[in-house]
């Protein structure tokens, strides 16, 4: 009886309290992202490394987008998604690393709750999110229909259903992106209010929230393994039909050759789902705030930095892109 009795009093207190905070609105208005560091010689030291990275990041994406849009010759449903890949590592790197770099100078790093609500949206939605993870499911199947059925490629892929993918991806990624977000963000938060990590991330704020977020979480977790292993399995399932159609190739040339133009795809998924698995599918009680910011660095810098530096070194088609744009298109291809 006196167990019952206690339990009761805990839950008046607790609804008590919550209709006290409503009452004063004491809620955060206002995020603190620590960043990597408080020492302003380190803080120079990454503001000039973070601005390399962005710049190239942002050059090197934007270098793709305006050759494939230039050279009719790279006018393909394959040259298509790699622009649209681009586009996304774009407004990926800008959605973080703009506010990063003022941090890192600034003597305030705070972000208002409008703010947060917003990056970490934009933060899902463009990149880590879901848009680019399904976007790589869209192009497997580009590799599988190219390798699968090359004669009929440029008829099952024409250019309605090319739109039509990449559409799906990007309306997939914003209603999913949303939700995450709406469940994170309408938690109560009202205090503290320090951020560890250097960007509004999920589940370095959902941290902060004011109540027991272990139901939040299980929903969190069950969407995540939902979109990340559904689009991993499909992406497998391909590459098993791919490397099936390769072993029927005779010639090792033509081995070589079919299986050179899925490299690429191959390395830029293992950089994008490596460390998102760990963010978002380890168990609750593995978060480690240190090894979150680092992991998030890779895939929210890096990737987008490499993936058009892994698309062009050993795509003949950019290159020669690149050198007709520069003018040395008849010295690259050689006498007639």
């Amino acid at each position: 009886m006196c167990q019952v009795t206690h339990k009761i009093m805990d839950s008046l207190t607790v609804s008590t309290m919550w209709v006290v905070l409503g009452q004063n609105q004491s809620w955060v208005s206002e995020f603190i992202l620590i960043g990597f560091s408080s020492d302003p010689t380190t803080n120079s030291i990454l503001f000039i490394v973070f601005l390399l990275i962005y710049l190239s990041s942002v050059l090197g994406n934007g270098l793709i987008i305006m050759l494939v849009c230039l050279d009719t010759q790279l006018h393909t449903p394959m040259y298509f998604f790699l622009c649209t890949l681009s586009l996304l590592d774009m407004s990926y790197v800008t959605t973080t690393m703009p506010q990063t770099l003022v941090h890192l100078l600034a003597h305030s790093q705070t972000i208002s709750f409008a703010g947060c609500w917003l990056q970490m949206f934009m933060f899902m939605f463009g990149g880590l999110g879901i848009t680019e993870g399904t976007f790589f499911v869209v192009m497997a199947y580009d590799r599988y229909v190219a390798i699968c059925y090359p004669l009929r490629y440029t008829v099952i892929l024409n250019w309605g259903l090319c739109i039509l993918l990449a559409a799906g991806s990007w309306i997939c990624g914003f209603f999913s992106s949303l939700l995450h977000t709406f469940f994170t963000m309408s938690l109560p938060y009202c205090g503290p209010n320090r951020v560890n990590h250097y960007l509004c991330e999920g589940p370095s704020v959902r941290s902060l929230a004011c109540m027991d977020t272990h139901i939040i979480e299980m929903v969190d977790s069950v969407l995540s393994v939902i979109l990340g292993v559904t689009p991993i399995s499909l992406i497998v399932a391909s590459y098993i039909r791919i490397a099936m159609a390769i072993l029927k190739i005779k010639s090792t040339d033509g081995r070589y050759k079919a299986f050179s133009t899925c490299t690429s795809h191959l390395t830029v998924v293992t950089f994008f789902y490596v460390p998102a698995t760990y963010t978002y599918l380890k168990p609750n009680s593995s978060y480690s705030p240190e090894q979150d910011k680092q992991v998030s660095l890779f895939y929210s810098a890096f990737t987008p930095l490499l993936n058009p530096v892994v698309y062009s070194l050993r795509n003949k088609d950019i290159k020669r892109a690149f050198l007709k744009v520069m003018g040395y298109g008849r010295c690259a291809s050689g006498p007639r």
